[in-house]
Parts: structure tokens; sequence; C-alpha cells
């Protein structure tokens, strides 16, 4: 009986050479760390004690903030506080930022901004070790 060589298909290229058959794998984007004022402006958001809206005018303009309301007994109203557009952009663009419904004027459509959910983080749960899960040895003299 002959033995026969037996040779797995191997894909090549026009010139002979073996096909590389791995490619890259994309990576999720890991987020950029935030700056001090990107790390401020999203606690403001996140604590939520006033609402933070999205406001855009007719014209493009895009303006984050939220109404500061003034003490009790100061005789004077609130105030409007604008956050940096650069940053709740750079933060919604990240996705650490969701728009909610838009309410829609003729000149102008707000958003409420809110914090996006955090991925739940997926723990490893593992079986308590019992004395019948551990193989037994056996004792050499």
């Amino acid at each position: 009986m002959t033995s026969t060589l037996h040779r797995r298909a191997v894909p090549r290229t026009s010139d002979g050479a073996p096909l590389t058959l791995l490619r890259s794998v994309p990576r999720t984007p890991v987020p950029a760390p935030l700056g001090a004022g990107g790390s401020e402006v999203l606690r403001l958001i996140t604590v939520q004690r006033v609402p933070v809206c999205l406001t855009v005018h007719a014209n493009g303009r895009r303006r984050y903030g939220y109404w500061q309301p003034a003490k009790a007994g100061s005789g004077y109203g609130g105030c409007y506080v604008a956050l940096p557009t650069e940053e709740c952009d750079a933060l919604h663009a990240a996705g650490r930022l969701v728009l909610g419904d838009p309410v829609i004027d003729p000149s102008k459509t707000t958003y409420p901004v809110r914090p996006a959910a955090r991925p739940a983080v997926r723990s490893v749960v593992r079986a308590p070790v019992t004395a019948a899960d551990v193989p037994r040895q056996a004792l050499t003299a």
C-alpha cells in the first residue's frame, strides 16, 4: 500500500502565496477621559436637582442650560444658566448624554437632557467549591 500525501486546500492569491484568512476585529471605542469641565457638566446633569435642556434655535444655534431659582426670601427671581456647548456636545457625541422627546416651537426646539444609562456590570457567579469537587490525589510512598 502506498501512502499518499493529503494536503489541505489552502486559498492562494493570484501570485500563489497563501492567503491570510485572519482579519482585524474592530474594537469598541473607549470613551476619552473627561476633562475638568466635562466632568463638572456631567455631574450637574447627573445630579438633576434642576432639569437641563438643549435648545436648538431656528438658525441652528445650540444652547444647553437650566433655570436656577433664586433663594427664598431674596425678593428676586431666578436666572437662566448656560452650560458650555462644546463640552455638552462632546458628551452627547460620546454617548454619555441622552436627549428626550422634543418640544417644538416655531422658533426653537427644546430637548430634555439626561445622563445615559450605564451598562450593567457583568459579574461572574461561581458555584462554591465543595470537598466532592476536589479530585483526590493518590498518596505515593
